[in-house]
């Protein structure tokens, strides 16, 4: 058994409204519990929140959407599904891969598909490399899930179970690069199947290969688009969380928690006090231990993942070659992960995830135009240019990126735009994230599992963290199962599938509940006033 809140918890107040926020407070109702969520924003959401602008409806968070059976978890607490409060398309192919010598990969999940598109594209050989990849794939994230990502840590002793065995035969603790490689010979398929390990924070060739779990959720359980954009889904869990009688209050900035002994008694926002039971904290790992008024001794100082440059644009055009996920990769590969890891450089030579939301989805852009989101991973702001630098640094980076894609074929795109949103690791720390960076502490073997920060607080015996800074870490499946932990941790109950009986909601503390119409843009740069607020963005 993992430990739990001692005493009361009938009265749980989540502190944030983001995927974590939102799928802890499904998970709670679902367990008895009364719950409130305060968000700082006006909408529910976080880091997956949205713009509208002149026009355009567009993601700011996350684009990528897998493993759904998480999120139809959290629904199914409450007795409602994923897909009755969400039109979920699957993509198809999931990817696109460009490459620097000209040459294309559709990735597909389908086994079959996939492996005739690797052999139209590097030969029978390596279509047979990929099939015994895929079952590798499988049989890894078979080995993880269940003790090792869906799970509660008290200590590293958790580790040693059958599964570590399992995990350890099947060289998880080698090196992912080397892994892949022992598969695949062409350096472009090992690409497709390793870059994910940037966004835990790790170069492909210093990341332990039990990461290519990343890799089985996006290229054999499948990719999904919510209808409306990927801000659907925070919005549908926040109308069940409402449906099922939670309280959602936004707009409201959690200044301060009271305290009584090791006790959290009330949580206080710019305009109320809530008292409660116990709380959910999912901001940022600084602003949750500002609130707490302390952090946790480490031996070492967390490092965090590098950071990203994401270029939102409405254009009156498109490039019919880009799928929904388009990866172009650069010439270059391990000296990209140096600059970003190590010597906190600009790529040189970018590799750059660009989203077409508009080829699944007309709707989120006026007739006739398209949606384009150019996403150019950089170094975080502890080890690359300064939140300051930013300022300047910014429009002329943009500028730069603009350049590049028209040299790999997207012609007559600047002169294309109509809308646009640049943001920065600027943006990034104005919203509260450690080092400027929306992955957070990077997934090293140091702080991964157990040796991640934890979701029990030292000091404080009713409060549990969520979100992408503790355990399980970054990623939206990720995230959607911190919430769940978070909840586990409070009813001390095994969080299956359960009906329930749908109680009214009833407004309290002058707060507005449910899921009000986005209005304005959640990742601008912020007032000096506002870069301290607390809030949600878990």
């Amino acid at each position: 058994m993992t430990r739990t809140l001692p005493g009361p918890t009938d009265h749980v107040v989540v502190v944030g409204a983001g995927l974590a926020g939102l799928a802890a407070a499904l998970h709670l109702l679902g367990a008895g519990r009364r719950v409130t969520v305060v968000e700082r924003e006006e909408l529910p959401g976080g880091r997956a929140g949205r713009l509208d602008l002149a026009g355009y409806r567009m993601d700011t968070g996350p684009t990528v959407l897998t493993m759904p059976e998480l999120a139809d978890e959290a629904f199914a607490a409450v007795g409602e599904s994923l897909r009755e409060r969400v039109d979920l398309l699957p993509l198809h192919p999931a990817y696109r891969a460009c490459f620097a010598d000209g040459s294309t990969l559709d990735v597909h999940t389908g086994a079959d598909a996939m492996a005739a598109e690797v052999e139209r594209f590097a030969g029978p050989a390596e279509a047979a490399g990929y099939r015994r990849l895929r079952d590798w794939l499988q049989r890894l994230y078979r080995a993880q899930m269940r003790r090792f990502i869906d799970a509660n840590f008290d200590s590293p002793l958790n580790l040693l179970n059958a599964d570590l065995a399992r995990l350890a035969a099947l060289g998880g603790f080698g090196r992912l690069d080397a892994r892949i490689g022992r598969f695949l010979s062409d350096e472009r398929l090992r690409r497709v199947f390793s870059f994910q390990a940037l966004y835990a924070g790790v170069p492909p060739a210093r990341a332990l290969a039990a990461y290519a779990v990343i890799a089985y959720m996006d290229t054999v359980a499948g990719v999904y688009f919510p209808r409306g954009g990927m801000h659907a889904l925070p919005r549908a869990m926040a109308e069940a969380a409402t449906g099922a009688g939670a309280e959602l209050y936004f707009g409201q900035r959690v200044t301060r928690l009271e305290r009584s002994g090791e006790r959290v008694t009330a949580v206080v926002t710019d305009t109320a006090r809530i008292p409660c039971d116990a709380v959910v904290l999912t901001p940022d790992l600084p602003v949750v231990y500002r609130l707490l008024g302390r952090r946790p001794r480490r031996p070492l100082r967390l490092r965090h993942s590098p950071s990203a440059v994401v270029l939102h644009v409405g254009t009156n055009r498109t490039w019919p070659h880009l799928a929904h996920h388009t990866i172009s990769f650069g010439a270059a590969w391990h000296s990209t992960f140096d600059e970003l890891t190590r010597a906190g450089a600009l790529m040189s030579d970018p590799s750059l995830l660009i989203t077409r939301p508009t080829a699944t989805d007309p709707g989120l852009a006026p007739p006739g135009r398209h949606l384009h989101y150019v996403l150019a991973p950089c170094p975080n702001t502890d080890i690359g240019p300064d939140t300051a630098t930013w300022s300047d640094l910014g429009p002329r980076y943009r500028d730069t990126l603009l350049r590049e894609l028209e040299r790999r074929g997207l012609h007559g795109l600047e002169a294309a735009i109509e809308a646009q949103c640049l943001v920065t690791p600027a943006d990034w720390h104005a919203l509260g994230h450690a080092a400027g960076t929306p992955f957070s502490a990077a997934h090293t073997f140091l702080q991964t599992g157990p040796f991640r920060p934890r979701n029990l607080v030292h000091g404080t015996r009713n409060a549990v963290l969520a979100g992408c800074g503790t355990t399980p870490g970054v990623g939206v499946p990720t995230v959607l199962l911190s919430g769940k932990l978070a909840a586990a941790r409070v009813t001390g109950l095994p969080l299956r599938r359960r009906t329930r009986t749908r109680p009214p909601a009833a407004p309290a503390h002058g707060g507005r509940t449910g899921a009000p119409a986005p209005t304005g843009c959640p990742v601008p740069p912020r007032t000096p006033a506002a870069r301290t607020s607390e809030g949600g963005t878990g």
